[in-house]
């Protein structure tokens, strides 16, 4: 009986020390994710097609609204396409630096690993730029 009592001593007081060192890892900081930079810039004053914290806060509504738009309406537009974000943002996929979604470094999961959220647009979807991408589409000056 004196051994069983040891054993729950020892169990009792390693489950007190873990719960006392919770306090301590909520303090840790949480590194933020490194976003790659954009491979080209919409204009001079500003670099993707919506300020960054516009498109931080907003990218996917603008992702679904165009997915909505391009399936359901037939409108199909550059400006807010994920084909456009990747050919963008992600370098290409016979260069040394090629990264896919699986990695960390890829532009979609650094944030969406550091929010927790999970992906699933590149079950259909390409996780590379398009072979030979020439940059934006302009068209009369203005991003489509």
């Amino acid at each position: 009986m004196t051994r069983l009592l040891q054993s729950l001593h020892a169990l009792l007081l390693a489950a007190g020390l873990a719960l006392a060192s919770l306090p301590l890892l909520a303090q840790a900081e949480v590194p933020l994710p490194q976003v790659p930079e954009a491979k080209a810039r919409v204009s001079d004053a500003q670099g993707c097609v919506a300020p960054t914290a516009e498109m931080r806060k907003n990218h996917m509504k603008y992702l679904l609204k165009h997915r909505d738009e391009a399936l359901r309406e037939g409108i199909r537009t550059k400006r807010f396409s994920l084909e456009q974000c990747i050919n963008c943002h992600v370098p290409e996929a016979d260069s040394a630096e090629a990264v896919h979604v699986d990695s960390e470094k890829h532009f979609c999961k650094s944030c969406h690993s550091y929010a927790a959220v999970t992906i699933d647009c590149f079950e259909c979807h390409r996780d590379t730029p398009t072979p030979k991408h020439t940059g934006f589409h302009a068209v009369e000056g203005q991003l489509q």
